[in-house]
């Protein structure tokens, strides 16, 4: 909603009335809330002020500060707080816990949050029903991050196995309308440009309370600087993934209902409690295991150069032992901008402050150093991860739906394979084939000494990447950057697709074709709705009229596309186009972006 930036249209304040209605409107939105709550937000002595947007939104706020709430449809029916006036009340609003940081990058892209990312509490799945308010928060950290409006009960949810969306994301930290307000801040330290993990002055015990004005109002300046975050493993992770796993098993048998293991917590803390005495000595041999556990397991070189932050909460910390608070400010270094450029002096890695950003990069990976080629990576058990990408997986029953894009080599690329020994008649996903590229780069030794960012072309990488597709007396790049190397090889390989429901498989040359739903005019003024393009998500055309015919209680029949032998589309009387695509996707599991909708009757 606020993704993109909107000017106002008419910005004016509110008489004593109006702000009397909207704190009633308020209360009635929003029961968790108390006086004193809706007071923190809504200061009775204060002038308010209404922003009225284009789209209907209007967004009310404290004349002189933050906008504190906003009205989707402009009549109070859809009155949500903002994250400023979440950051100011933080339970004023139930809560969905995401399973870790890094879920939060796809809530700050603008994604909505899907089941498979919300940490399930040991007490189970919280009551909730469908379009009801509720906020996101980051394990560790009180800030909530975005609100947005539920999009099922929770039995619903339970019915269908913890799949699909659980909310429709309204606002969300680092969006227009966060962005909008003059003096914008973040409330902690664990708030960076692009995630948001644990807050260090919360998650640790070992940290004093601040006590001064600032911490009291929860808001500091967003020029936090990302090299001083502390992020402490909270136990509930542990217990969250035996519960997700166990949830899922139990659902794919057929259970619907969420069982949860015993409760193993009271032999955790004793663990916890030995790891934070760690001296200074014993907390810098701890980074330096980290660091060389995360450069030899998840540190890519095609993914660098990358921000010291990026580094710490994706790297790093997922490397501590369990029940192991790392603070890099209890170290010798103190900063990890320091601790990092003094790796950068010892040759194990190579890291350069950003001037812009004022934040020192990791740039290179010294894989011949001493140190690296002594260490011994320990071996951990593969979390359950859900993905919700270029692969999306629908349930665990006969209907389960899976599609997912692949690419098979092609003459362009095929020497490339062939230099690294991988099979040129396989297909690949994205992410493996980009591995082969790079693979092909470790091996030749082509990443550009004076820039790691960059790689050299050689003959055959760039025949690979350009014969072909230059045009006649122009010359050929000599070089490429590495955040473009991987879609531009994946461009030179033949794309196809492959579309599983159950036991059938389906493998075809080409994008994905979309779900095609028409609504048109026939006799007068009776519409007929059309849907074609299902057998490419392995649908039978017969089998769902029958279904439309029944769900609808209108008449349905199939008909075979002309000059298209074998496909066939399905006519249902009626504008149902609206209904028939959220069928589709509750029932089929077809994904939404392959569904595409036409109402002509509106023309």
């Amino acid at each position: 909603m606020f993704k993109k930036h909107v000017d106002v249209k008419a910005l004016q304040r509110l008489s004593g009335a109006d702000k009397k209605k909207l704190r009633r409107t308020a209360k009635e939105r929003f029961p968790q809330a108390s006086d004193a709550d809706l007071d923190a937000i809504l200061p009775p002595k204060v002038e308010v002020t209404v922003a009225k947007y284009p789209n209907r939104v209007l967004v009310y706020g404290i004349e002189g500060e933050f906008p504190m709430l906003f009205d989707v449809d402009g009549r109070g029916h859809e009155l949500f707080p903002t994250v400023y006036a979440l950051w100011k009340v933080p339970d004023m609003l139930p809560a969905f816990t995401l399973k870790g940081g890094e879920v939060s990058r796809f809530i700050l892209g603008g994604a909505d949050l899907m089941f498979p990312g919300i940490s399930i509490p040991p007490e189970g799945l919280p009551s909730f029903q469908a379009g009801k308010p509720w906020s996101v928060k980051v394990p560790g950290n009180p800030a909530p991050i975005a609100v947005g409006a539920t999009t099922m009960s929770s039995n619903e949810a339970l019915k269908a196995g913890l799949r699909g969306k659980a909310l429709r994301i309204a606002h969300y930290y680092k969006d227009s309308l966060w962005d909008s307000a003059d003096g914008r801040c973040v409330p902690n330290e664990g708030f960076y440009d692009d995630i948001v993990v644990e807050d260090p002055n919360y998650a640790s015990p070992s940290q004093p309370i601040d006590s001064s004005e600032d911490h009291a109002e929860g808001m500091h300046d967003s020029t936090i600087e990302g090299d001083e975050a502390a992020v402490d493993v909270s136990e509930s992770r542990i217990t969250d993934h035996a519960i997700h796993v166990e949830a899922v098993e139990d659902l794919t048998a057929g259970v619907r209902e969420v069982k949860l293991p015993e409760d193993k917590t009271s032999e955790e803390p004793t663990e916890e409690r030995e790891h934070q005495n760690l001296s200074t000595e014993e907390i810098d041999s701890l980074l330096e295991k980290c660091l060389l556990q995360a450069l030899h397991t998840s540190v890519k070189d095609k993914d660098l150069p990358i921000l010291g932050s990026t580094l710490w909460s994706n790297h790093i910390l997922p490397c501590r032992p369990p029940g192991v608070t790392l603070d890099i400010k209890k170290s010798s270094h103190k900063k990890l901008s320091k601790w990092l450029q003094t790796k950068s002096s010892s040759g194990l890695i190579s890291a350069k402050e950003d001037k812009h950003k004022k934040e020192v990069m990791l740039l290179g990976v010294n894989r011949g150093h001493p140190d690296y080629i002594a260490f011994r990576p320990e071996k951990k058990v593969q979390e359950l991860v859900e993905r919700h990408d270029n692969v999306l997986t629908e349930g665990s029953s006969a209907n389960q739906l899976e599609v997912a894009d692949i690419y098979k080599p092609s003459s362009h690329v095929n020497p490339i394979f062939m230099a690294v020994g991988a099979d040129t008649g396989k297909y690949y996903s994205a992410s493996e084939a980009s591995d082969i590229v790079f693979r092909y780069i470790e091996k030749e030794n082509l990443v550009k000494p004076t820039d790691k960012a960059k790689v050299i072309l050689d003959a055959a990488l760039c025949d690979a990447l350009y014969k072909g597709a230059i045009k006649k007396g122009s010359a050929y790049p000599t070089e490429i950057h590495k955040r473009d190397l991987g879609s531009t090889f994946l461009n030179r390989m033949q794309i196809h697709h492959r579309v599983s429901r159950g036991n059938e498989v389906v493998i075809r040359k080409g994008a994905i074709r979309t779900v095609q739903i028409m609504t048109e005019r026939r006799q007068g003024n009776k519409k007929m709705t059309r849907v074609s393009g299902l057998e490419c998500f392995l649908m039978d055309a017969d089998s769902l009229a029958s279904e439309l015919q029944k769900k609808f209680a209108c008449s349905t029949t199939t008909a075979e596309l002309p000059g298209k032998k074998g496909q066939h589309e399905v006519l249902v009387q009626g504008g149902v186009i609206d209904d028939l695509a959220k069928h589709l996707v509750d029932h089929y599991g077809v994904p939404k972006r392959f569904i595409e909708v036409l109402d002509k009757t509106k023309r």
